[in-house]
């Protein structure tokens, strides 16, 4: 048997993707590339913007038709906008055999099971007062160095734009107990870097009754034996405590980058989108930051062309991203989302303008982030080996604390018994830069 995933958008939903193939792993499922070789078509989809949300209809438009070659296969869409449109996705899409929401992804080897034996189509999307599938463990990719936890599901805070509240459900932190065993487990494979997500990681443990603080998780992340770096997001900026800002000095495994949304640069903006933070606060958080790590590696997301948003507004977001020098940003066109406070504003920025501020926003940005690269030039870095380089040719690559992408050669000084490996840790000097990545030259042979 074999199953095909196709995933659209964040970080989160390429980590429940994971899970979905262990859970059937243990069914006796193999991973395929080909969706017309594969007995479960899985799409696990993202509504945060429109564009992924017409991706699937799409993609049905292409898979529902092998079912009259296949009857015996099975399609299954799951995420958030499974969540949103439940059993009405299979009125559109007639041959859709199951819709599965963001709580109930534990649920869909039973669920496969019962269409198999039924023939009939299956929805579940109800919210639980656990999410389903948060004790799953992930199945890294093989001979990876790195893998993704799932700390925490949900969102309290409804900003105006957002329907992640709507779809993922309320704040839900996983215990911090369960979260350090999945940890110390991904270490005995041979992970040495794991990257920690939820909707808003920041506010991990703060409605939990007895649950410790984010800061004090990655305390004990830090502890674990085997893992040398230690990544996170996404993060908001109103809940980003001095504790946590105190632990990027402290915790040499915590890497020093962070994905710090900031969405706008107009307090009227922030205000109608309801962020909870001013222009003026998050620049004092990123000050903070930087007295605490000058060097730390920002990003963040821009939305461009929100309801009322002016000339004048969208300036004060080109120099909030000259101000904090971001290593590089997320943007987007504003998009209307059902359900969403936003939706219901009138004052429309037209589409001509949401097109042009956003291709001034991402010339303005790919300025700075070359600046960004072109300063690392003649530094000498700790680069974490991923694998191969996309040029190959005995080409290696991988990233810094900060993430930023260096690819090199294996020293031709080496032993021929010294071999390359991902996991590898290497200082580098970086001798050049590109558009989006480094290049460089091995100065000192594997570390830990």
């Amino acid at each position: 048997m074999k199953i095909y995933i196709e995933t659209y958008g964040c970080q989160m939903n390429v980590c429940d993707s994971g899970k979905i193939v262990h859970l059937f792993a243990n069914q006796g499922y193999q991973p395929t590339s080909d969706s017309r070789s594969a007995d479960l078509i899985v799409i696990n989809t993202c509504s945060v913007r429109e564009k992924p949300e017409l991706k699937l209809f799409s993609a049905l438009g292409r898979y529902i038709p092998l079912k009259r070659q296949r009857p015996e296969l099975v399609i299954a869409v799951g995420g958030c906008v499974a969540q949103q449109w439940g059993e009405k996705l299979q009125q559109r899409c007639p041959g859709l055999d199951i819709v599965f929401g963001t709580h109930q992804l534990d649920h869909l080897p039973r669920l496969v099971a019962e269409v198999r034996q039924s023939h009939k189509a299956l929805s579940a999307t109800d919210f639980l007062d656990c999410p389903g599938g948060l004790e799953v463990m992930a199945r890294p990719v093989p001979d990876a160095v790195s893998a993704m936890v799932t700390i925490m599901q949900g969102c309290d805070n409804f900003c105006s734009y957002c329907i992640v509240p709507h779809v993922r459900g309320r704040e839900y932190s996983r215990p911090s107990e369960a979260i350090i065993e999945e940890v110390r487990m991904l270490a005995a494979s041979g992970i040495k870097e794991v990257m920690l997500l939820g909707q808003n990681v920041n506010s991990y443990g703060l409605k939990a009754s007895g649950e410790i603080s984010f800061a004090k998780l990655l305390n004990l992340v830090h502890e674990v034996e085997g893992i040398e770096r230690i990544r996170f997001t996404t993060s908001h900026p109103k809940d980003m405590s001095d504790e946590l800002i105190a632990a990027f000095a402290t915790l040499p495994k915590l890497c020093p980058s962070l994905h710090l949304p900031m969405q706008a640069g107009s307090d009227v903006v922030l205000k109608r989108m309801g962020r909870g933070y001013t222009a003026a606060s998050y620049l004092e958080k990123v000050e903070k930051l930087r007295r605490v790590v000058p060097d730390i590696a920002l990003t963040t997301d821009i939305i461009v062309g929100f309801p009322g948003e002016s000339e004048a507004d969208f300036q004060q977001t080109l120099s909030m991203l000259e101000k904090v020098g971001y290593d590089q940003i997320y943007s987007f066109k504003y998009s209307i989302r059902p359900g969403t406070r936003a939706a219901d504003y009138d004052d429309i920025v037209a589409d001509e303008d949401k097109r042009d501020r956003l291709a001034r926003c991402q010339a303005l940005q790919d300025e700075i982030s070359q600046a960004v690269l072109l300063a690392q030039v003649g530094k000498v870095v700790e680069v974490l080996v991923t694998g191969s380089s996309k040029r190959g040719e005995g080409e290696w690559s991988g990233r810094t604390p900060e993430s930023r992408i260096v690819n090199f050669p294996a020293p031709v000084s080496a032993p021929a018994a010294v071999e390359i490996a991902a996991g590898d840790i290497y200082q580098v000097k970086i001798v050049k830069a590109f558009k989006h990545s480094l290049r460089g030259e091995v100065v000192v042979d594997a570390g830990s």
